[in-house]
């Protein structure tokens, strides 16, 4: 690694010599033999005719540019002939451009550049070094050498790059990471730490330095040293030259299998790029592999020896090994001998992973995250790092890749432990003089725990503007006396990237239905639960209804804490937040909390699950860092199904898993994708949280007829002449970043903790960042704000409540006016934004304000005073000048020096002036410095009580982005309808006077809500009129009709209809009318949960019996085929059952489609059902078997057949095997209900009564196939058959004689 750079003025404050990040992970450091020992030394060539003045060999005292590295050699490759002392007495512009190496006496080190140009008044050369600094030398008056770059033969490959990994030298063939390696000496940039105490080779450090036990690393020297960047995998990859046993240098290139590569006759160039890229990529992967296989090699003998106790010997904190009880997986028993053996550095790492080996570590050194050992594995795996060189694992990235490497970490499911350092190397030094520790290393501290439900950035954060809940769920048994235990669940849902959190308890069933349906709402990423407290059937639920997510297992009460721990921690976080003169407000001490959590709290029994959920989230949000930014401006939610009051009283409809599944409300069963999805065709907003709370509606429909008509009046009043205006407004909004994520970082931030804390050591200007996303935020809540202000102009022309709500300052709309004033006032946006840096202007900042006055007042305090020192000396050419550092000299005319006062120091000279300072002028600029600091240390903290003070309104930053979010659903819910097929209509929501109006759904022409005519083509869809309930019409239909005749697509399409209805928006439809609907219960096709130990029939009944217990006579029920799982005599019985106790019992409104006609019989004379089918045409195909033509349109009375063999048709199977089974079909057709009811008596007439039977049976075919039958070609069929059946019943009436 480089030297620091030496100490002056407006430069690094960083003076000490450094190590290596090798150095860190060494046991220990000792002194080898001279560089000279080397084989082939590269030394820089010294000028053979030195001057005289200069000293050629550097002294004792002034190590020469070898010894100036700490650890290693600097490599000069190709060093010119010139010496410190060089032949010229003076140089001119013929050495601009040349590299050049200049010793810093106050460093002892040597630092390279070139000479960027000359100035021939001054006589001196501009040299600027490779830190990008640059200084004025007189080199006749320092000590340095030039240096020439040797020429490169090659470029070198980087990782991905087309063709091979290999270049051709003079000498053969060579690795081109090598080379990479290689060239990196050149750059004496070390900050490799490969090796891990390796006892058979030490480093090559300076003999001088002063502390060579000292085990730590410069970590701002690899920004003061860019020189050398860093190679590692593509990015960068370190080495270093070290000494192996025998004192001579280890060779940085290792041909593979061990052969001398250089010494080959042969010549191989692999440089030009394949012209295949599918080969190349082939060629690449391949390399890939062989490379892993080798690492894998290279460390499992390595890991089987010195890692021994991650194997069988494995063993936790408290040395359970795994087949223990209470064995604790995250930790891990170091053994003492395996501590001894480690160097400081390697114990501060394995202290943090032996607590934490459920986690890959980001372990930060200097300006880069490294990761060790197992966790190398995953990065290597993952993140596509490359091994840095050694027998121990070891990779790692610079500091501005973290935020894209711990997204994808997290993504695939990985925790992320994040160890920042705290501590830079001159703080680690002091400390040791100070407090005389005996640390070596800098101190490092967890400062992020970052999973796939904490992600609070990252551009796939960015990208996906779905919520990535977080959610934890306790549950405790409530026994009742006169039926089994009931099941009491408590949650809490949080989205940690906008700080919303959803809490609730609700009582369930043995099924968990409800805990089912909020899972398959939220799709939670994370799940926080206690150990071993949740039952059987929970766990399966949990495992059922998720996308396998992140499950973390807290202890009970000592992790996932009871309410009463709960509510005292969220206590304590408020009384800290919060006035204290408010927390008195109430005896009870719930004046600071939020009203959500004080109604929990005052809830008693009903709300201690829910706290207790919140407990396990706060507790594991703690470990993050999340727990204190979060709550403090949190956006706290009850979930709708909390409480204890009736289905009935909820303001919403119930969606629950089966139908949000079985419906494709949110994912299709393709893919999960959102393609042809109701919420696809749904979603036309502009913004991220426009789309969130879209989600959320759509979860949750609206049931109470005044809230339906009010969203209704809003949906309809963004049409007509207003939708200019509406337009202007999606078009401004449409511009606006994720505001409500925005917020919540902003809110976070307002407090420095975790990485953001002051003592955490970053590289990377997060200032400007944060100083960026606060003037973001300031800019969106303007441009919402006149959003508003102009849509507000159709008010004249609405009459909805919702929208003058909404668009009204003072009521929906906040009165933000006059706060966004003062922060536009406060400081120019623009400027702040590209600069980084905040300039207030007069007035907003009273600390900034007095500090400038302090510094004004100083400054004309040395104005008067020059003028005093001017009528002193009788002369006003008297003036202030500035020499380098050196500011307020009084500058004086040579002649007047001998009227020059005693107390007047001479500081410096030119050609008739001398300069001076006196008493005075020293005493001002020791107060201008402090005034100068005290002004610069207000600046540093002006964006924190900027942001302080924007966090005072943020109920006001959170209800506009809320308002912004609700205008832009329902100005999507009004786009959605040009999108449908066919007419649209606004539905008529139809309020029961009585208890005893019987509820109905009615609609003409309905068209499928979600199917467009680019899955379709146009006009494919066939529209149906629908009726159900009321009191002249049947309350369910029993549906039936051939397989693919659309059965299932209608009950789907009234299902959807129903919801977009109480949704607010426009149905697919010429007319709609609907009495609400508090419950959609949907069975539908045919799948299995395995997992959950439930078979296809058994999940199929599971979800029956839900409907039976939970349905009122205001929902909505669709079942199809049910009983299709098992035997036809026991499917037909169930599900004859089933519809006889919904059409009686309940007394709902249903769709019910069947294969079993025989239901079609038996509720034929049943006034409250309506026996429909789906209309088609029959023909006669190939042999027997029947060609079936589908209509799709919706036809009264029953189908007879389902003509299940047509299908197969369609499917391909073989003539033979349809032919076949037609001729089946027929004859159990021809025997159909023989064996079903078979009378004791008159056995001996059985067969003739089955024939006659038979003969009506084909009668009534016959006749049901005409009623299918629209035109009037096909009756030429029909009467084939009726001669086919006169024939028939002759032969019975001549058997019967």
């Amino acid at each position: 690694m480089a030297p620091s750079r030496r100490q002056s003025n407006g430069r690094s404050p960083i003076v000490n010599q450094q190590r290596q990040i090798t150095s860190f992970f060494s046991k220990s450091t000792s002194s080898v033999s001279p560089v000279s020992s080397n084989k082939n030394p590269i030394k820089p060539i010294l000028n053979p005719n030195p001057s005289p003045a200069r000293n050629p060999s550097p002294s004792p005292s002034t190590p020469s540019p070898i010894q100036s590295k700490p650890k290693k050699p600097l490599l000069v490759i190709g060093a010119s002939s010139h010496s410190p002392a060089s032949v010229k007495s003076s140089y001119g512009v013929e050495v601009v451009g040349k590299r050049i190496k200049v010793y810093w006496p106050l460093d002892k080190s040597w630092y390279e550049g070139f000479v960027k140009a000359f100035d021939k008044d001054a006589g001196k050369h501009l040299v600027q070094y490779d830190d990008a600094e640059e200084e004025l030398l007189n080199l006749e008056k320092e000590k340095f050498e030039w240096v020439e770059e040797c020429v490169k033969k090659f470029k070198r490959l980087r990782r991905g790059s087309s063709g091979f990994n290999m270049a051709v030298t003079d000498n053969g063939v060579k690795d081109l990471k090598d080379e990479e390696e290689s060239d990196n000496d050149n750059g004496g940039d070390d900050s490799s730490d490969e090796d891990w105490g390796k006892k058979g080779e030490k480093e090559i450090i300076d003999d001088c330095e002063e502390e060579e036990d000292m085990e730590l690393e410069d970590d701002e020297e690899e920004d003061e040293a860019m020189k050398s960047k860093r190679k590692r995998g593509g990015k960068g990859q370190l080495t270093k030259r070290k000494m192996n046993g025998e004192g001579r240098p280890a060779s940085s290139k290792k041909p593979k299998g061990g052969e001398d590569v250089s010494k080959g006759g042969f010549k191989l160039s692999v440089m030009e790029p394949t012209k295949n890229n599918a080969e190349c990529e082939k060629t690449c992967n391949d390399m890939n592999i062989v490379l892993s296989n080798v690492a894998s090699e290279r460390f499992s003998l390595r890991e089987a020896k010195k890692l021994h106790f991650l194997g069988e010997e494995r063993r936790d904190a408290k040395r359970r090994r795994p087949g223990d009880t209470n064995y604790d997986p995250r930790t891990l028993y170091l053994p003492p001998d395996f501590l001894k053996s480690l160097s400081g550095g390697q114990r501060q790492w394995w202290e943090f992973k032996s607590k934490h080996m459920d986690k890959v570590l980001f372990f930060k050194m200097g300006k880069f995250y490294e990761l060790f050992e197992m966790d190398a594995h995953v990065g290597a795996k993952e993140l596509d790092l490359q091994y840095m060189k050694g027998e121990q694992p070891h990779c790692g990235f610079p500091e501005k890749n973290f935020s894209m490497n711990v997204e994808k970490l997290a993504r695939k499911g990985y925790r992320v432990l994040v160890v920042e350092q705290t501590e830079t190397p001159e703080q680690l030094e002091l400390r040791r003089k100070e407090k005389g520790s005996k640390d070596k290393v800098v101190k490092r501290e967890i400062c992020a725990v970052v999973t796939k439900g904490t992600l609070t950035e990252g551009e796939m954060l960015s990208a996906n503007p779905d919520a990535s809940y977080l959610m934890a769920v306790t549950e405790k048994c409530q026994n009742m006396a006169t039926q089994s235990a009931e099941r009491i669940f408590g949650v809490c849902v949080v989205d940690v990237a906008t700080s919303r959190v959803i809490l609730g308890q609700f009582g369930d069933d043995s099924d968990c239905s409800s805990l089912s349906c909020l899972l398959s709402e939220l799709r939670p990423v994370e799940i926080v639960k206690p150990a071993k407290l949740l039952s059987p059937e929970t766990e399966k639920v949990l495992l059922r209804q998720t996308r396998s997510p992140l499950v973390n297992e807290l202890i009970p009460l000592s992790e996932f804490w009871n309410d009463e721990k709960t509510v005292e921690e969220v206590k304590s976080i408020y009384k800290r937040a919060v006035d204290k003169s408010v927390l008195n407000v109430e005896e009870d001490g719930l004046g600071c909390l939020p009203d959500v959590l004080s109604e929990l709290v005052r809830a008693g029994e009903n709300g201690s699950c829910a706290l207790s959920a919140l407990g396990g989230t706060l507790f594991y949000l703690k470990q993050a860092f999340l727990d204190e930014a979060l709550l403090r401006f949190a956006k706290f939610e009850l979930l709708p199904c909390s409480g204890f009051s009736e289905v009935i009283s909820k303001p919403y409809m119930v969606l629950d898993a089966a139908a949000v599944e079985n419906l494709e409300i949110f994912e299709n069963s393709r893919n999960g994708d959102t393609l042809g999805t109701l919420y696809a065709q749904l979603n036309h907003c502009v913004t991220a949280f426009g789309k969130r709370l879209l989600r959320t509606w759509l979860a949750r429909p609206l049931y109470h007829v005044e809230s339906i008509k009010n969203r209704q009046e809003a949906v309809r009043s963004f049409r007509g002449v207003n939708l200019p205006f509406v337009l202007e407004f999606r078009k401004a909004i449409s511009r606006l970043p994720d505001i409500e994520r925005l917020l919540a970082r902003v809110f976070s931030s307002s407090e420095a903790n975790g990485r953001n804390a002051n003592k955490v050591v970053l590289y990377e200007d997060a200032a400007k960042k944060q100083l960026q996303e606060f003037i973001s935020v300031l800019r969106g809540c303007e441009l919402m704000a006149q959003a508003c202000s102009e849509l507000g102009v159709i008010l004249e022309n609405v009459k909805s409540k919702q929208l003058h709500n909404l668009l009204t300052p003072g009521k929906g709309l906040p009165e933000i006016k006059t706060v966004l004033t003062h922060f536009k006032d406060a400081f120019d946006w623009v400027e702040a934004n590209n600069s980084g840096r905040i300039i207030p202007h007069e007035g907003v900042d009273m600390e900034y304000d007095i500090a400038c006055k302090k510094v004004k007042e100083i400054e004309f305090s040395l104005t008067k005073y020059l003028k005093e020192q001017q009528k002193l000396l009788g002369d006003t050419s008297l003036t202030f000048v500035t020499v380098g550092k050196d500011a307020y000299l009084l500058e004086v005319p040579e002649s007047l020096r001998g009227n020059i006062p005693r107390d007047y120091e001479l500081q410096s000279s030119k050609k008739g002036f001398f300069r001076y300072w006196t008493p005075n002028i020293k005493k001002s600029l020791e107060k201008l410095s402090q005034a100068e600091a005290e002004k610069e240390s207000s600046l540093k903290s002006i964006l924190q009580r900027l942001i302080g003070r924007f966090c005072e309104h943020h109920l006001k930053w959170r209800q506009l982005v809320s308002v912004i979010a609700e205008l832009d659903v329902l100005i999507s819910l009004a786009i959605a309808s040009d999108f449908y097929e066919g007419p649209t209509c606004q539905p008529i929501i139809m309020s029961s006077s009585c208890s005893k109006e019987v509820p109905c759904l009615s609609a003409k022409n309905l068209g499928h809500p979600a199917l467009r005519s680019e899955y379709l083509g146009k006009g494919s869809f066939v529209p149906n009129d629908i009726t159900i309930g009321g009191s002249d019409h049947a309350s369910f239909i029993l549906l039936t009709g051939p397989n693919m005749g659309g059965k299932s697509t209608l009950l789907r399409q009234v299902c959807l209809a129903v919801i977009l209805a109480q949704l607010g928006a426009d149905v697919p439809a010429e007319s709609f009318e609907l009495s609400p609907v508090d419950r959609i219960f949907v069975r539908m096709g045919a799948k299995d949960h395995i997992m959950a130990g439930q078979s296809t029939f058994l999940t199929e009944l599971s979800e029956t019996a839900t409907m039976l217990a939970s349905a009122t006579c205001n929902s909505l029920v669709a079942l199809d085929e049910l009983g299709r799982g098992t035997s036809t005599s026991d499917g037909q019985a169930i599900a004859e059952s089933v519809l006889e106790y919904f059409v009686h019992k309940v007394q709902c409104r249903g769709l019910f489609s069947t294969h079993y006609h025989r239901l079609a019989v038996n509720f034929q004379n049943d006034p409250k059902v309506s026996l429909c089918h789906m209309a088609c045409q029959v023909g006669n195909g190939i042999g027997a078997v029947e060609e079936v033509t589908f209509l799709y349109r919706l036809t009264s009375g029953a189908c007879p057949k389902s003509y299940g063999v047509n299908v197969a048709r369609l499917a391909g199977l073989p003539d033979s095997v349809l032919q076949k089974a037609a001729a089946k079909s027929s004859e159990f057709e021809a025997t159909y209900g023989k064996h079903r009811k078979a009378p004791e008596r008159n056995m001996s007439i059985q067969s003739s009564v089955d024939q006659v039977v038979d003969y009506i049976k084909s009668f009534n075919n016959i006749a049901a196939n005409l009623s299918c039958l629209e035109f009037s070609k096909s009756s030429s069929i029909s009467i084939g058959c009726l001669t086919e059946l006169q024939n028939r019943a002759r032969t019975v009436l001549m058997q019967q004689n």
